[in-house]
């Protein structure tokens, strides 16, 4: 038992080998970049949150030919901007608290079952439901369809940047599909525990921030979808724990930005904060990609600040109650999304669970 714990410690900082890494993140940072710096410059720094999370389109299909990345990454924009597209709605409709916990947690349930379907990777529908909280949460200074609008466009423009491999390539592969495995027998029931998974998890997590009064409940609610994504009960785990440890570390970041004393000598340059947060959020954007699919921990040390920095360009915030609410809401969705893995599992898995449970507890060597 001892030694099996012992494994388990050393994955939860070994980083995973190198892919590329720099050119994906490249992509990304090229995505958020151009419609961040034309939001920057037309003096609209708030309506930055939904160019960057239209962009976050990049993020899908880092490994494959451009050919079949299109492809992946229209799925992952149909996400995104159905999460983008239903935070604008709440917010405009000012449809908070229970409204949002409740649309927030079905739509996870729906989103599963699509990126289940359709193969998404990154799993699950993480950054749909956290673009639908974030985007719920803070108000819309211009017309609903302008603020999908900016996310559409970026999504696009992230769509031109990942096909931009046919520049070099330019080879076409014909009748080369994306691999999907239809919904159908045990792929089916497995698919719709895992929904249900999303929406326990997500929901209980968002009634807890509901209930303590966060004004940040969706903090807990993405940070609850985050263990679903693991293959397994210890890669679900190891990410529950990744989110909290990267997120606290990330918040580290956070506070030398934002807290007062840093930005003192910038008062007597108008429009320099706002300047400085967005590069930062396009700097941020770059490592938390570079880092993505080896550590999820390191990823999150980057984009925990992407997060906050675009929260507070949108709706500015007393900095001290934004750290602590993020890092009280990310632990209470992580420990939430962590017990839904382990309690709701199929008869089959929980079997094995048990049952490779008492084998180590006895050292049997079977």
């Amino acid at each position: 038992m001892s030694s099996a714990l012992l494994r388990h410690l050393r994955a939860l900082h070994r980083l995973g080998p190198a892919n590329n890494d720099h050119l994906s993140a490249l992509r990304v940072a090229v995505s958020v970049a151009v419609p961040s710096l034309a939001l920057l410059f037309l003096g609209r720094p708030e309506l930055i949150i939904y160019a960057v999370f239209g962009a976050l389109t990049g993020m899908y299909g880092r490994s494959e030919p451009h050919q079949l990345r299109l492809v992946h990454q229209a799925q992952a924009a149909l996400v995104l901007l159905s999460g983008v597209g239903v935070g604008i709605f709440l917010s405009v409709n000012h449809l908070h608290s229970w409204w949002l916990v409740g649309v927030e947690a079905a739509l996870a349930g729906v989103g599963s079952v699509f990126s289940d379907k359709v193969n998404l990777k990154p799993n699950g529908p993480f950054f749909g439901i956290l673009a639908l909280g974030a985007c719920a949460s803070v108000p819309t200074t211009v017309p609903w369809f302008a603020a999908l609008l900016i996310a559409a466009a970026s999504a696009a423009f992230s769509l031109v940047i990942g096909f931009g491999g046919w520049i070099r390539g330019r080879a076409w592969q014909p009748g080369a599909v994306r691999s999907a495995t239809p919904l159908r027998g045990p792929r089916r029931q497995a698919a719709i525990i895992h929904a249900a998974r999303y929406v326990m998890a997500v929901g209980a997590a968002g009634a807890i921030g509901v209930l303590s009064g966060s004004g940040h409940p969706h903090w807990a609610m993405a940070a609850a979808a985050v263990p679903l994504a693991g293959a397994d009960l210890p890669s679900s785990v190891h990410r529950g724990l990744h989110r909290i440890m990267g997120t606290f570390l990330g918040l580290v970041l956070v506070a030398v930005v934002l807290l007062p004393v840093p930005w003192a000598p910038m008062q007597a340059f108008p429009g320099a904060e706002a300047a400085v947060l967005a590069l930062l959020v396009i700097v941020f954007q770059f490592t938390t990609e570079l880092f993505m699919t080896r550590h999820y921990g390191l990823a999150m040390v980057s984009f925990t600040p992407v997060i906050l920095l675009m929260t507070q360009l949108a709706a500015p915030a007393d900095p001290y109650v934004l750290i602590t609410e993020r890092a009280v809401e990310t632990v209470v969705g992580a420990v939430i999304g962590i017990l839904v893995i382990v309690l709701v599992r199929p008869r089959s898995q929980a079997h094995r669970a048990r049952k490779a449970i008492w084998r180590a507890a006895s050292r049997d060597p079977r």
